[in-house]
């Protein structure tokens, strides 16, 4: 497996995991258990990505047949903005837990730090941007008036019931960071975010550092991630992996550009979750570390190519314009 890295709760957490956005149901489970077979521990998912029991189904034929135990894997979920009044906390995360057959998380995110009107289970699950037939028709989403802090208390007494060992937050600005940091009881293990050469957030991820918050890297690749999303800026953006700076370090190193960009994070503390459907790619990126050492000007050299271009941007969501990024 992968290095790992201490949170400040004291949990051991793989620093490269496989990211389970947009895997398909069909091969989902196959896919997890093979990646556990090859060595991956963390398995970054999501109630939004509509896979969780394909997920749980991977993880759980590896242990039945003894590849892992329990307790040698670190499951992470999310819990999805139809979900933040408290009284729909637990709800949420017991319906992860059922679909994933499984008796706890080790890592659990606010996905994002906004509030949507509350659906039933049985109206539409995963909700996404769905809020109410009249919602979908207007393309409309309506927002619930939560207070992030009251998720965040909710999601405390998960902790302290045992359903969840840790508290993540996710695309969360630095002001948000801070103000909850202000608050809680429980602090914040991680902080997953948009982090690439092009979005670099050197400001956000100091600071977390300094306050003890693992900074955890989504969207590693930059607009590779969003092109089959028809995103307007992936497809109008230079590709990472083609990038002259990016395929000048690979050649010096003699590997991959990919790997040059997953090392670019891992070398600097911050934890990664790619996804490859190819096993030989899963294990490549798996050892990275062991694999690859870029110099410090190389570092830097990436780093420069910082745009502050966001591509996972709310506020471009239907007609809701959630400025938490502006």
């Amino acid at each position: 497996m992968s290095s790992v890295v201490t949170l400040n709760n004291g949990l051991k957490m793989p620093l490269v995991g496989l990211g389970c956005w947009k895997i398909p149901n069909d091969v989902c489970a196959q896919q997890v258990y093979d990646a556990i077979k090859i060595g991956y521990r963390l398995f970054d998912g999501a109630e939004d990505y509509g896979n969780e029991k394909e997920v749980g189904q991977g993880i759980r034929k590896a242990i039945d047949e003894g590849v892992v135990k329990r307790e040698d894997v670190f499951v992470v979920s999310k819990l999805w903005n139809s979900f933040h009044h408290p009284d729909h906390v637990k709800m949420a995360l017991k319906r992860t837990l059922s679909d994933m057959g499984l008796d706890y998380l080790d890592l659990f995110y606010i996905h994002f730090p906004i509030a949507f009107k509350y659906v039933p289970f049985e109206e539409k699950y995963p909700p996404g941007f769905y809020t109410g037939k009249e919602d979908e028709k207007n393309g409309h989403i309506t927002e619930a008036h939560v207070p992030i802090i009251d998720t965040y208390r909710a999601l405390e007494q998960c902790v302290e019931e045992g359903l969840i060992k840790s508290i993540g937050i996710s695309n969360f600005s630095g002001s948000l960071v801070q103000d909850l940091l202000r608050q809680c009881k429980i602090k914040p293990v991680a902080l997953q975010v948009e982090h690439h050469p092009y979005l670099t957030q050197e400001h956000l991820v100091e600071y977390c550092k300094d306050n003890g918050i693992q900074v955890v890297a989504y969207s590693s690749f930059g607009p590779q991630s969003y092109i089959e999303l028809n995103h307007p800026l992936a497809k109008n953006t230079p590709n990472l992996f083609h990038h002259d700076t990016i395929k000048q370090i690979a050649n010096n190193h003699n590997v991959a550009t990919s790997q040059v960009l997953l090392r670019w994070a891992t070398q600097r503390g911050i934890a990664i979750i790619p996804k490859s459907s190819k096993k030989e790619r899963l294990q490549d990126n798996l050892m990275i570390d062991e694999k690859l050492t870029l110099t410090h000007k190389e570092l830097e050299a990436i780093s420069k190519l910082n745009k502050n271009l966001r591509l996972n941007d709310p506020w471009d969501w239907l007609d809701g314009k959630f400025p938490i990024f502006a």
